[in-house]
């Protein structure tokens, strides 16, 4: 017995050795980087269409010092990513996970997040050096992402930290809508309104990503001869084949939305009635609404599809 539960044992010992030694190597092979934060913007010159913060973050950023900052303005226009590059500047990677504190309202938002998380953070001194010496900005940064999701009470406790706390610590408040963060909040802070990209920025943008990563890539999101095979069915062919085609593209990975916007300008120039044209387009309007709710692109595609052949067929 004794014999056979000492075979047990280094039976299952060797499987655990096994799990540890791959462990890490299995772990590094995971580690696959969104290209969201792979092209984030390291330091404040690489912000793009945003000459007036860039501006004057550099003379800030001269001097050492930052007041406490309000960015606002649309989704996506570089606001977190631009005060994420400053901070990286001011201290290096060896003191940016000590000295910023990232937390985003919309989740943490309640009045008990300001009293624990935000208070014991901005109380932490810090010192004006380097670990090798160098001097280094002598305050920390909090940025709050999504300020204006935080609660009326969670806004006026933070008025109180920033005033006592002003000496170590600075705060960044990033929002949509400045009209929600109450005004005690907005005097304290120094407003930057970040425009939207225009789409010129952005393509550049893309192109230069898709080079970095050696990919292949069309001016058009979708194929025109897909849109055109498509309309062509829509107009002459079945409905069996209409259901094959635009599962096919779903199943390939074009965006319904994409594919709604080039039919719309296809459609346009198309030769049929202003009444036929009227009726497509009112199923688009509606088809956009069900997309941006988040109902399934299959569907919704094929019932847009349907009424483009059912007016078809009326010519």
């Amino acid at each position: 017995m004794q014999a056979f539960l000492k075979g047990a044992t280094i039976q299952t010992s060797r499987p655990q050795k096994d799990k540890v030694t791959a462990g890490p190597s299995a772990e590094k092979k995971a580690k696959a980087v969104p290209w969201v934060e792979k092209y984030r913007p390291k330091c404040v010159d690489e912000v793009a269409f945003q000459d007036e913060v860039v501006a004057v973050l550099k003379k800030s950023l001269k001097g050492a010092d930052l007041p406490n900052l309000l960015f606002y303005g649309p989704p996506g226009t570089g606001k977190t990513s631009t005060i994420l590059a400053a901070a990286r500047e001011l201290y290096g990677p060896e003191l940016y996970r000590q000295r910023v504190l990232e937390l985003n309202a919309s989740d943490e938002r309640g009045i008990q997040v300001i009293r624990e998380k935000v208070k014991n953070f901005a109380q932490l001194t810090v010192a004006g050096t380097h670990p090798n010496g160098k001097p280094c900005p002598p305050f920390k940064i909090i940025i709050l992402d999504e300020a204006d999701s935080m609660t009326a009470p969670a806004q006026a406790a933070l008025r109180r930290t920033m005033e006592k706390e002003s000496r170590s610590t600075r705060f960044c408040l990033i929002c949509n809508y400045i009209s929600r963060i109450i005004e005690p909040l907005t005097s304290r802070c120094s407003k930057f309104r970040f425009k939207p990209l225009a789409s010129q920025i952005q393509e550049e943008r893309l192109l230069e990503i898709c080079d970095k990563e050696k990919l292949k890539y069309t001016k058009a999101v979708v194929p025109s001869k897909m849109i055109d095979n498509l309309l062509q069915i829509c107009f002459r062919g079945t409905f069996e084949k209409l259901e094959v085609t635009v599962r096919n593209m779903v199943n390939e990975g074009y965006a319904a939305t994409q594919i709604l916007s080039q039919l719309h300008d296809c459609i346009l120039e198309k030769d049929i009635t202003d009444e036929q044209k009227s009726a497509i387009f009112e199923k688009m309007a509606v088809v956009g609404k069900c997309l941006a709710d988040g109902a399934d692109e299959y569907l919704q595609m094929l019932s847009l599809c349907s009424v483009i052949m059912q007016q078809a067929g009326q010519s």
